[in-house]
């Protein structure tokens, strides 16, 4: 399955979009983002959590996971991308969204310690998982998502390149839906719901 994921990746210092980002869906079916059911990618995960616990796809079965891939001193996709998630809750309401579980997963992990990413993910919703691993298992994390990143050089430091997609499970593990970083909170609680609902 050819998926036009072009044209989303994110700068973290402007927001996404592209040729891409802003075309309309196309697929048909019953999703606000694009439909993935069946690719021959995104199986699954393994990394650590911010606690120090090995985590799977397997450990979310029964949850909608929202995974998304970025790094804590992203300056404005990453937080809005979290925002956006933690709006998602609220317009799920509280017995859907309990069977909701957002993963961030970082693509720096030279510099988001455990300990960083608890603080990020308690500054958003403290119902939402940071995952890292080594420089080997994110790299892999990545290809096994077809997810771009790079590092890029800015001063004294660096920030990072990334695609800025949202990535959807549903509640039996399969990869179902990309939803673009553009799309409102609306959306994602819209193609979330649907997958409650057994789409």
């Amino acid at each position: 399955m050819a998926i036009p994921f072009a044209g989303v990746l994110a700068a973290c210092d402007k927001p996404a979009g592209g040729a891409a980002g802003t075309s309309s869906n196309p697929f048909t079916g019953a999703f606000k983002g694009i439909d993935v059911t069946g690719a021959p990618y995104g199986k699954g995960f393994a990394l650590t959590d911010m606690r120090g616990q090995p985590r799977t796809l397997d450990d979310f079965k029964g949850k909608v996971v929202m995974l998304y891939f970025g790094f804590v001193q992203c300056p404005d996709v990453c937080p809005t991308a979290l925002t956006r998630a933690n709006e998602v809750m609220g317009l799920l309401g509280a017995d859907n969204a309990s069977k909701v579980q957002v993963i961030f997963v970082t693509v720096d992990p030279e510099r988001d310690t455990p300990e960083l990413l608890q603080n990020y993910m308690a500054a958003f919703n403290p119902g939402f998982l940071a995952l890292y691993g080594t420089a080997e298992q994110t790299e892999q994390a990545a290809k096994d998502f077809r997810v771009f990143y790079k590092k890029v050089p800015t001063g004294s430091t660096y920030t990072m390149d990334h695609t800025a997609l949202s990535y959807l499970f549903d509640p039996q593990g399969r990869f179902r839906v990309a939803l673009r970083h553009e799309q409102t909170a609306a959306d994602y609680a819209a193609d979330i719901a649907a997958l409650l609902r057994g789409a």
